[in-house]
């Protein structure tokens, strides 16, 4: 037995259209047309590599305030990106708080509208 690949993370989300605003809207992600009924609301969304990101629509167990304000120190999901420059002007233009690594590598941190902290880092 060996894992081979990731195939998906899932991020839970109070409003599915919000979500979905930020990550198509904002970010350019496909929303996947085959997610079935699960019994709550919800999206699948496509990246280019096939892999997904899934929006639950569940209640939140986590606390939403007193994270830390760098999403590097907290639980983050990491996503490669081809235009890192324009991806870090769109965040801003959306007024979406970012901050750069601190590791000093092309990578930058911010929150989606229910504060999962994401990384993007430049291919």
């Amino acid at each position: 037995m060996a894992i081979c690949t990731l195939h998906h993370v899932s991020l839970l989300v109070a409003d599915t259209q919000r979500s979905l605003d930020f990550y198509c809207g904002l970010l350019g992600l496909a929303l996947n047309p085959n997610r079935p009924d699960l019994g709550y609301p919800g999206a699948w969304l496509d990246l280019a590599d096939g892999r997904q990101i899934h929006l639950l629509q569940l209640e939140n167990p986590d606390p939403t305030a007193g994270r830390p304000e760098h999403g590097g120190r907290d639980r983050h999901l990491a996503l490669a990106v081809d235009d890192f420059a324009d991806l870090h002007q769109s965040l801003l233009q959306a007024g979406i708080l970012c901050s750069l690594s601190r590791s000093g590598r092309a990578a930058l941190f911010c929150r989606d509208p229910d504060g999962n902290a994401l990384e993007f880092i430049a291919l």
